[in-house]
């Protein structure tokens, strides 16, 4: 009779270690993981780009979706990545995306806007909070080198949209998720273009 109790415990402790295991293994997946994945498609439309810079003539092509569309510079927290043209969610995995329904920044007036992942698939905006006023942004697209000064920051529900509207001046737009490892609010940084 006793029997029965210990067996039940020992299943239950079996199935209570593989689940812990199971879920170790997702978060380190989703943590590490995805970065590895991120990183291969990094390079993989670096180096695309790079050959379609170097053939470019003045009036490149407008990128079309899942394509690299810029090379983002940020040097106040070591960022050196290939934006995409689109948000989509395969296009995210792969790197920063610029919303399709924002201007260019080549163009005279309006809102450049660049969504990235903040913990996974390579944490592009990892440290994107620790941006200010005042430092430097780049942007290298096919048309040319755009350069921009963080004006501010903000923390915003994500329904607050707003802060993609078209604006006089030409202006760049960065959004994540925050907090770190929460969607709950989104941290924007604005940027002008300085010339």
């Amino acid at each position: 009779m006793r029997e029965l109790p210990r067996r039940i415990l020992r299943a239950t402790g079996t199935t209570l270690l593989v689940v812990g295991f199971v879920l170790v293994a997702y978060i380190v997946w989703l943590l590490w993981g995805t970065g590895i994945y991120t990183g291969r498609a990094q390079q993989e439309l670096r180096d695309g780009f790079n050959r379609r810079v170097a053939a470019a003539e003045q009036e490149a092509p407008v990128p079309v979706p899942g394509e690299a569309f810029a090379v983002l510079q940020i040097p106040a927290i070591d960022l050196d990545v290939i934006v995409l043209e689109g948000t989509a969610i395969e296009d995210l995995k792969r790197g920063p995306g610029r919303y399709r329904e924002t201007d260019y920044p080549w163009e005279d007036t309006g809102t450049v806007g660049i969504a990235g992942h903040r913990t996974t698939y390579g944490a592009p905006f990892w440290s994107l909070n620790e941006v200010r006023p005042g430092d430097e942004i780049t942007l290298h697209t096919q048309r040319g080198r755009f350069r921009y000064e963080v004006t501010d920051t903000r923390d915003v529900a994500p329904s607050e949209v707003s802060v993609l509207d078209p604006t006089e001046e030409p202006t760049l737009v960065l959004t994540t998720c925050s907090p770190r490892f929460s969607a709950a609010r989104r941290l924007i940084v604005f940027a002008e273009r300085v010339d």
